[in-house]
């Protein structure tokens, strides 16, 4: 089988595997499996780009960055609905509906909290997928939407022009795995999975977009060419055939029916993997909507019951603070159990100190509350009538509750965060950014590796990890000590990694791996940075006054000092091996865009730093060049219309030489 034949054909197992996974929730491939073929896709295409399908499974990664969405012109507005908030006005809406014929039936199903779209085919191929925006005029989201595997990139046997309208949603275990990276990332929650989602479609990087896990409903035929319906009801059948996830529904004829079903779909949205806000009643037969018609914001054969959001009041017995794996301090009030949304809910977030205050929140209180977005509890007030006598304003404590290290406000002002270097709470979070490829680069100390050493009580600090022993850390294999060695081999080579690396590798708050590289360079070795005063650090380029004191208050903890002390006691390399003598591109700052053939992006970028200058992923007015390989894109439109100087790669090595 020839490259050409191997490629259609993994094309197509793996297109059928995403069908089956995230459409039909059926998986017959295991995920390993999938996961080989994959990758040997990825490295077929990688050889012979010429060959790569638009429709490749691979391309459901995200592509290159935008700069910005581009407006679309629906050529069938996207309509919003009525909304209902009780039974006597839904059936008031379905009495008016059933007056324009006999026996009419109604499509009932429910209404996904999510931010609706228009996805377009032309003869099978998915072509650009639009936000509803004012249901006129929506945005270009093709390349996020993309990355949503349930929408299929090509249909067959499909109609020569096809537009169908879905829900775009970030399921609920996508949410909370969303969260878990924020709370890690010490960034914001998100209060709900319909902001997350909209958040996560207008991602200008579709990369960004990929992780975050989105699916889609299709729920509605808005264009069709060649193909006539007599019903809504027909209409979703076709498009089940053409291998949609569509909604599911129910089409019921009768008063007592509807109004059983959407009660039904409230009692079991706990058990849906989605988010719902609703249910969504609609006239099955097309032909009669079209002589019913709509207002000037509604269809009249269509509303939306919009449930009743729970609030019950119950009491706080207690507020504990966690410390996150950034150690960032979150308070949680431990409240009576209550009933609520059909879920027993013991504790409440509390945000932050800000939050708490705001509301006067106290430990005794009697307060309201309800689930943010049908999924974090949250409180909503406190009830001062109950207020209990005694009751004093809660304040978070000023030191971490876990380590006793210090608490400093975060940037913002919106969050406290532990600053101790060796606290157990941040533990996972800080060997695993420690051994990470930028910082230093230590293979085969994956998370598994990583949390079973922490399990074993092994490593309860980073330097921990260079003084295990083959002892140690032989039974964490099935093959046994040639693994182990391997390992320890990859840990001693980590000495000798630069100094730049390790002062990434240790986690201070704002000094990413750009930095690192310039304080190393600057400094020259880990003491003189050490010994640096706040003054000094303030002036390295690129370091601004709160980064400075970031570091500057890092390194005279307790905990970072004796970190230190460790690492130098096994041999740590605390000298620079990029000390900056020619500084030809001091402030300049690069842009690295198109294939590059010379030499890989990664090399350009350490020369630039080398001599003083910068890399950037972005074309600002503050760019100085613009390197260009084959297929620059827009990137170097961007600066042809900022008048910015474009470089060959002969010219940029010419600059180097």
């Amino acid at each position: 089988m020839n490259s050409k034949e191997r490629i259609e054909e993994l094309t197509a197992l793996l297109t059928d595997a995403n069908y089956r996974y995230y459409v039909l929730d059926d998986p017959k491939m295991p995920d390993f499996e999938y996961d080989r073929l994959l990758r040997e896709l990825e490295e077929l295409e990688a050889a012979n780009p010429a060959l790569a399908r638009a429709d490749s499974p691979t391309k459901r990664v995200g592509g290159e960055a935008l700069s910005q969405f581009q407006k679309v012109q629906h050529p069938v507005p996207l309509m919003s609905l009525q909304d209902v908030f009780s039974m006597e006005e839904l059936n008031e809406f379905l009495e008016k509906t059933m007056a324009a014929g006999q026996n009419l039936r109604f499509s009932v199903e429910p209404k996904i909290d999510g931010l609706s779209v228009a996805l377009e085919y032309v003869d099978g191929s998915f072509v650009r997928g639009a936000t509803r925006g004012d249901g006129n005029v929506g945005e270009d989201v093709t390349e996020n939407l993309k990355t949503i595997r349930s929408i299929p990139m090509v249909i067959e046997n499909a109609p020569p022009r096809l537009i169908v309208r879905g829900e775009v949603f970030m399921p609920k275990k996508s949410f909370e795995k969303l969260n878990e990276r924020q709370e890690a990332e010490g960034k914001p929650l998100f209060a709900n999975p319909r902001n997350a989602a909209a958040g996560s479609l207008r991602q200008l990087d579709s990369k960004i977009a990929a992780k975050r896990g989105l699916d889609i409903y299709i729920f509605n035929i808005q264009l069709i060419e060649g193909k006539e319906f007599a019903t809504h009801t027909e209409t979703l059948e076709y498009l089940k055939s053409l291998k949609f996830k569509v909604i599911p529904q129910k089409t019921l004829g009768s008063f007592a029916e509807i109004d059983e079903e959407v009660t039904a779909i409230n009692d079991r949205r706990e058990k849906l993997t989605c988010d719902i806000d609703g249910a969504v009643i609609k006239l099955d037969d097309l032909t009669l909507r079209e002589t019913l018609g709509a207002t000037a914001k509604f269809p009249r054969w269509a509303a939306a019951y919009k449930y009743p959001p729970e609030i019950k009041p119950t009491v706080v017995e207690d507020i504990v603070v966690q410390v996150g794996r950034t150690g960032v301090l979150t308070p949680k009030a431990v409240v009576k159990p209550v009933r609520l949304a059909g879920t027993t809910v013991t504790n409440a977030t509390l945000h932050n100190q800000d939050f708490i205050s705001q509301r006067d929140i106290r430990i005794g209180d009697t307060v309201l509350i309800r689930k943010a977005g049908e999924i974090i509890p949250e409180i909503l007030e406190v009830d001062f009538n109950k207020r209990p006598m005694g009751t004093v304003p809660y304040h978070l404590p000023e030191n971490c509750p876990v380590c006793g290290a210090k608490v400093e406000q975060d940037e913002d002002g919106a969050f406290l965060r532990c600053t101790g270097a060796e606290c157990p709470a941040q533990l996972s979070r800080n060997i695993a950014h420690f051994v990470s490829r930028d910082a230093m680069d230590i293979e085969g100390l994956g998370s598994a590796i990583v949390e079973a050493l922490i399990e074993k009580g092994l490593i309860k600090s980073p330097a921990d990890i260079y003084y295990l022993t083959l002892e140690d850390v032989k039974s964490l294999w099935k093959s046994g000590s040639k693994a182990a060695e391997k390992l320890l081999s990859s840990i001693e080579k980590s000495k000798e990694q630069d100094l730049s690396r390790l002062i990434y590798a240790l986690g201070i708050r704002q000094v990413g791996a750009k930095t690192g590289k310039v304080l190393a360079s600057t400094f020259g070795s880990l003491d003189n940075l050490m010994a640096a005063s706040l003054e000094k650090l303030t002036e390295v380029p690129d370091v601004g006054a709160v980064t400075a004191g970031n570091i500057f208050s890092w390194f005279r903890q307790e905990q970072s000092r004796h970190l230190m002390e460790r690492l130098r006691e096994k041999g740590m390399n605390f000298e620079s091996k990029r000390v900056i003598s020619d500084t030809r591109f001091a402030g300049k700052t690069f842009v690295l865009t198109g294939a590059l053939s010379k030499f890989t992006r990664e090399e350009a970028t350490e020369k630039i730093e080398l001599f003083g200058g910068k890399a950037s992923g972005s074309v600002s007015r503050k760019t100085s060049f613009v390197v260009v390989g084959e297929n620059a894109g827009s990137k170097e439109r961007k600066a042809r219309e900022l008048g910015i100087p474009i470089l060959s790669e002969d010219d940029f090595l010419a600059m180097i030489q």
